[in-house]
């Protein structure tokens, strides 16, 4: 006997008809009286007696009731049982690296939303570049590191993410490029410019530039952004980012201006190949498989 025919049964005992308890369930009344039909002769005897005033219980029917919410209270007490065990034993800390960048606040929502689903779960959260995150990564100091491309990701399991982030440039706000739409290639000869020390990030936007790195008027290299943001403000160079590190509201004096064509990256959750993950970590892994699906 299938719980889901205690429920139609119920179902139609309340209602009092085919029709409305139909309605209720969200099926068709001849697909109710054939689910209900078919009880019935499980049982080998009328559950119902049709009357004037619509269905009343058999003597069978009676006892079937009361077995039925006893059947399925003791269903919904496991079920929750089980699910307030998971909960209990469900517990572990995940240390997580990221970089900076815009994808900060997907990561805060993951992971927001599963140390409410189990509030046994702890973190640690550190934030450095592509390099300190990798070499976290191979030392065993962080589970997870969320990057930015362009990284190379041989060494390590990774999940591409749906989420993409757009390249700029941090200008002040006395310059007049800072009030333009977009930043052309051919307008970076007017610009000296702060770029990360990151070969790979060197080579996305000279291939963007379709120039020779060194040939580009680059005054300084950083490795975040906030280190060189008083400079950017002082007008000495306009640093090289993507949108959303910096919150023009709270570093007054710049403004993020994109490039034209439009140049973005994929954000990449990585981890260490051959690693044996703890069941938290995996679940949080999976979080993100399911946003890369969608």
């Amino acid at each position: 006997m299938e719980l889901r025919l205690l429920e139609y049964f119920l179902a139609v005992d309340a209602a009092g008809s085919f029709s409305q308890a139909a309605n209720r369930l969200h099926l068709t009344q001849p697909t109710l009286s054939r689910q209900i039909k078919g009880l019935e002769d499980e049982l080998g005897l009328p559950l119902f007696t049709r009357t004037n005033r619509g269905l009343t219980l058999t003597q069978a029917g009676l006892y079937l009731k009361d077995r039925a919410q006893e059947i399925l209270k003791l269903t919904q007490q496991t079920e929750q049982s089980f699910i307030d065990q998971r909960r209990e034993l469900f517990s572990g800390n995940i240390n997580i690296g990221a970089v900076e960048a815009d994808s900060s606040h997907m990561l805060a929502n993951e992971l927001a939303t599963f140390t409410a689903k189990y509030p046994s779960v702890t973190f640690d959260l550190f934030t450095g570049t592509s390099d300190d995150l990798f070499d976290r990564l191979d030392k065993g100091l962080i589970d997870l590191a969320l990057l930015l491309e362009p990284v190379n990701t041989d060494k390590y399991e990774h999940i591409t993410l749906a989420h993409t982030e757009r390249w700029g440039l941090v200008i002040s706000v006395d310059n007049p490029l800072a009030h333009a739409p977009v930043i052309e290639p051919n307008q970076l000869s007017e610009i000296p410019l702060l770029i990360s020390s990151r070969k790979a990030v060197q080579k996305l936007f000279a291939g963007w530039t379709d120039s020779d790195f060194n040939q580009l008027n680059v005054i300084g290299h950083f490795n975040l952004i906030f280190n060189v943001l008083p400079l950017v403000q002082q007008g000495t160079g306009a640093a090289l980012t993507i949108e959303g590190v910096i919150n023009s509201n709270d570093n007054t004096g710049v403004r993020f201006v994109p490039f034209s064509p439009r140049v973005q990256t994929h954000t990449v959750l990585v981890w260490r190949k051959h690693r044996l993950q703890m069941p938290v970590t995996v679940a949080f892994i999976n979080r993100f498989r399911n946003l890369s699906d969608e």
